[in-house]
């Protein structure tokens, strides 16, 4: 399903002050000053305006989906980017500047200066696929069908306090708190469903249920509407010739292709043959291993075939092995740090990754949130505030991923991590570390792909030379999900993107609200008021300097309690193409490759290359 945390990089909003009663009507918001486009821009500078139109591209997905239902919770492998096509948000980010938004299904929105409530007043000719218009009612039930469904929702849109009709196409969302500088902005994502549709009967006579999985193709108001599908196989979709919204500023020059067609694959190493067999257009690699030595074939040397990486500016991460917190043996910090000492990181490196890999040393990798150092200033200023309330080494120590770069040095991290374990009561006897009433430590590493094996099996190497006994798990992706969801595991890896401008979604990653709460994203299960105080701290800053500090403090505070195993990140995204298509001269700076969003279908290059099949 589509997750909404991955929608938290249009965040952030800065603000004109006016009293309540004035706040004016906006065509769109920034995070720094003012937005860039003025209202009644003519397009982003970043697209072709006279981009031509046609053409069919190509997508690969690992998995299955049972459904196009995105309201269902725990839907399996519902088809997100496709359906992302379908629907529509109130407003839609711009890719050329950080955390920064316009008006989409929404004309204007309007809020006060305290941030307790957001306006949006919908477009008069904003249309469903089927010729009705969007309205007032229409995102009222959508926000209402999504919170009541969907754990994930209900969290995000927790500090909602109610939605309601206040003008023919006005819509005002009222929170239960001030200050909260991003909630506008949460709810401009909010994907409006169309509730004539969902309240309606299918056509062999059932009446629709949005709280059940459905294979009916949805109906939607976006640029594209499903044309044909292959259940849990693929789905075609074509570009709606009558759609409403064509021509407005933030579309022109986008959604180019005539069909967008995503096809599955529970096999990674079928996918990628799939790919070589020009079944396949566009993919983006994230194997190290298949960059350095997969595309050796003949459409690459014969030029048909296109290797090229894109910068990402606009995103950090975060990758770890997650330690369950919710497991008594995990508990002690010490035993954490132990399981961090012991990881291969370099041995990895080298020998799968041909060295490709750097190390992630904070919450927020890449970007300017991440901390260093000790704290200064106002991040200081920050830390000094919750001093009770967090590690005292976070105003003492920088945080230092081991290296283990030589064998002395490993050796060196595996003494410190049974120093560690020994502290924390885990002694070693024959071979096996147990605590003082003789239980075995004892982990399982969780994974559902055959190439966790790759990474798991060194990492059980070393796990096994300080006595912790290990086991690699391999599951089915749903197995892996359900046990995920339910927190059924003691070792899983994981990934959190990080924007520009963190907010409300901290909450769900590290907040203590969503420790226990069954499939929320933090997963670690971190429960902890110095970190929560902190989240708040980002969330209610004032400005981008405030945000900045506050961010920092609350990266160092997480890392100081290693409750991950950090892993590994490649700053560029890499991607492999059939020499099909064209892009803008100028690729939006925090859009990474844009594609297929600003690329379209090149004619000229398709006679030289093929056309796809």
């Amino acid at each position: 399903m589509i997750r909404p945390i991955l929608l938290s990089f249009l965040a952030c909003l800065a603000f004109t002050p006016v009293t309540a009663q004035e706040a004016p009507w906006r065509h769109g918001s920034a995070l720094l000053g003012e937005p860039k486009y003025p209202a009644g821009f003519k397009h982003f500078d970043y697209v072709n305006p006279n981009a031509p139109k046609g053409g069919l591209v190509r997508f690969g997905a690992q998995g299955t989906f049972d459904s196009f239902n995105i309201v269902v919770a725990g839907v399996k492998g519902a088809p997100e980017q496709g359906l992302g096509l379908i629907y529509e948000t109130l407003v839609t980010p711009s890719l050329d500047e950080p955390s920064a938004s316009y008006g989409l299904l929404a004309e204007a929105f309007s809020y006060p200066e305290d941030y307790s409530s957001v306006t949006f007043r919908l477009r008069p000719e904003a249309r469903w696929n089927d010729g009705k218009p969007v309205t007032v009612e229409d995102v009222i039930y959508s926000f209402g069908v999504l919170k009541a469904n969907s754990p994930t929702y209900a969290f995000y849109y927790n500090d909602v306090e109610k939605a309601e009709k206040v003008g023919e196409r006005e819509v005002k969302f009222t929170f239960d708190q001030k200050g909260n500088r991003e909630l506008p902005q949460i709810m401009g994502q909010l994907i409006v469903l169309p509730k004539h549709w969902w309240e309606g009967t299918a056509p062999d006579g059932r009446k629709r249920d949005v709280t059940q999985t459905s294979l009916e193709p949805p109906l939607g108001s976006g640029p594209y509407r499903i044309k044909s599908f292959d259940a849990g196989r693929s789905t075609t979709y074509e570009r709606v010739k009558d759609y409403w919204g064509a021509n407005l500023n933030v579309n022109v020059g986008k959604n180019n292709f005539d069909q967008v067609r995503y096809e599955y694959y529970r096999d990674a190493t079928v996918l990628l043959e799939a790919f070589k067999g020009d079944r396949i257009d566009f993919r983006t690699e994230n194997s190290a291993r298949n960059w350095a030595t997969g595309y050796d074939f003949p459409a690459r040397q014969e030029g048909k075939v296109i290797l090229e990486e894109f910068p990402m500016r606009a995103s950090g991460v975060m990758q770890a092995f997650v330690l369950n917190l919710r497991r008594d043996k995990f508990k002690d910090p010490r035993v954490r740090r132990a399981f961090n000492l012991a990881f291969p990181f370099e041995e990895i490196n080298r020998t799968i990754f041909s060295g490709q890999y750097e190390r992630i040393s904070s919450y927020f990798y890449g970007l300017e949130l991440a901390s260093s150092g000790l704290p200064q200033g106002q991040e200081l200023a920050i830390l000094e505030s919750v001093r009770d309330k967090v590690p005292p080494e976070v105003f003492t120590t920088p945080y230092k991923n081991p290296v283990g770069d030589t064998p002395e040095a490993v050796r060196n991290n595996l003494r410190e991590a049974d120093r560690l374990l020994r502290e924390a009561g885990w002694e070693l006897k024959d071979r096996r570390r147990v605590n003082a009433k003789g239980e075995i430590f004892t982990v399982e590493l969780l994974g559902d792909t055959p190439n966790d094996e790759r990474v798991f099996l060194p990492y059980k190497a070393a796990l096994d030379r300080l006595g912790i006994v290990t086991t690699v798990r391999i599951v089915d992706d749903v197995q892996h999900v359900n046990r995920t969801r339910s927190f059924d595991f003691d070792i899983i890896s994981d990934i959190w993107g990080q924007s520009l401008s963190p907010g409300n979604e901290q909450r769900e990653f590290w907040g203590s609200r969503a420790a226990n709460r069954e499939g929320s994203r933090n997963l670690a299960g971190i429960s902890d008021p110095g970190v929560d105080a902190l989240i708040d701290r980002v969330i209610f800053a004032k400005d981008r300097e405030e945000l900045v500090a506050a961010t920092k403090a609350l990266d160092r505070v997480l890392l100081a309690h290693d409750y991950m195993v950090p892993q590994w990140t490649y700053r560029k995204q890499r991607t492999a193409r059939w020499d099909r298509f064209s892009h803008p001269e100028t690729l939006p700076r925090y859009g990474a490759s844009g594609f297929p969003t600003i690329w379209w279908y090149d004619e000229a290059k398709a006679a030289k290359t093929g056309a796809p099949r």
